[in-house]
């Protein structure tokens, strides 16, 4: 059985409300999610049977209120995300982009008749939902996007490309953001519109238990109701960006810790030259290494959290964690494969699963690269993008 490591007694912290939450998804993580990950993991699929249990659960959308939603506190959510990532990051990610970039933009933005329609159906996972930013060309810039919007009568016109969408083939709803007379405006381009298709990218050696897709607007006629009236310009997806990139930095602690505890018990068990290879220097410096970095990210999300629930949290903020956070997972779930040697290649182990995951994450919401020259920008008040 899993064992949590906690150096610094973080759980003294939080509340028996978040103790109770967390431990509630970390027993369906357990019971349903990890006997079965392998297969998918394997056939390059998500697991769409344990979508209603998420709903069930109030994991989807849980730090949204009304509608029915659950409304947690922030911290209680972080600790949701990074229950889910100790699973799998594919799994972290479904319910990231169906609350964070989907829920919470039509939370947020959306009319009050689009907050009904959807926002029910989404929380109890009977609608899946996808966000439509990238594009094959336009990946860290999302202001030189080239999906654009024109207005025709009681429709808008959408036409243009989004790249490596999670969700998207089996989404109902997708929130595309596209140009309108030149700002991006946000739009709900539902299944089955004329023109609109969403073909999976099949060809991927990370996050194979989970969905990622191409979005292809051909001429799609979407309802003038259909438009997400509360934001325009880059400020919409850069919001929703900052709730998913918050979940995030929860989530990779989930996947380090996943490989810690392997490779601590690997470790302990295994003999070599007589003696468990826990007992030899090196593999003790590197554990000790593993825990150092794992207890500095559980530290930086809770005040992250704590913040966030004070109305307090800035975006740069959250560059820092996720940057720091997903960057120390990648880490360490690259020493755990070393550690558990050859058998640290086969999939009856977590490590290398969680390390070829753990490279997307360290790519998407913002590379590693750019949140550093987000912190960069935040503390010169200089520019070094443009």
């Amino acid at each position: 059985m899993f064992n949590a490591i906690d150096y610094y007694d973080v759980e003294s912290e939080l509340s028996t409300e978040s103790r109770m939450i967390r431990d509630s998804v970390r027993g369906f993580v357990e019971k349903e999610f990890l006997p079965v990950v392998r297969d998918h993991y394997r056939a390059g699929g998500f697991p769409g049977h344990i979508i209603p249990m998420l709903g069930e659960l109030g994991l989807l959308g849980a730090n949204l209120s009304g509608y029915g939603l659950p409304g947690i506190d922030n911290v209680s959510y972080g600790l949701v995300m990074q229950e889910l990532e100790r699973g799998d990051s594919g799994l972290r990610s479904f319910a990231s982009v169906q609350g964070a970039l989907v829920m919470y933009p039509i939370h947020t933005f959306g009319s009050e008749a689009q907050k009904r329609r959807w926002l029910p159906s989404l929380g109890s996972g009977k609608a899946v939902g996808c966000f439509g930013l990238t594009e094959p060309d336009h990946g860290s810039d999302p202001g030189g996007m080239k999906t654009k919007a024109v207005r025709d009568g009681d429709h808008y016109v959408l036409s243009g490309a989004k790249m490596w969408i999670t969700n998207g083939s089996m989404a109902d709803v997708a929130v595309v953001w596209a140009k309108l007379e030149g700002a991006v405006r946000g739009f709900l381009v539902e299944k089955g519109m004329p023109g609109f298709s969403a073909p999976e990218i099949k060809s991927k050696l990370s996050l194979r238990a989970s969905v990622t897709s191409e979005l292809i607007l051909e001429d799609v006629r979407v309802p003038s109701e259909n438009l997400l009236p509360g934001v325009q310009g880059l400020k919409g997806p850069l919001m929703c960006l900052t709730q998913a990139r918050y979940g995030i930095a929860w989530g990779a602690i989930g996947a380090a810790m996943a490989c810690f505890d392997e490779a601590l018990t690997y470790t302990k068990e295994r003999r070599m030259f007589g003696r468990e290879v826990a007992s030899f220097q090196l593999t003790q410096a590197k554990l000790a290494d593993m825990v150092t970095q794992i207890t500095a990210g559980q530290l930086i999300a809770l005040k992250l959290g704590r913040m966030k629930d004070a109305g307090k949290m800035r975006p740069q903020q959250v560059s820092l964690a996720k940057r720091n956070n997903v960057r120390m997972a990648l880490e360490i779930a690259r020493t755990a494969r070393g550690m558990l040697g050859a058998n640290g290649i086969s999939d009856e182990y977590q490590a290398m699963r969680h390390m070829c995951n753990l490279e997307s994450v360290d790519t998407y919401e913002g590379t590693y690269e750019i949140h550093t020259l987000v912190l960069g920008k935040d503390l010169t008040g200089l520019d070094a993008v443009s």
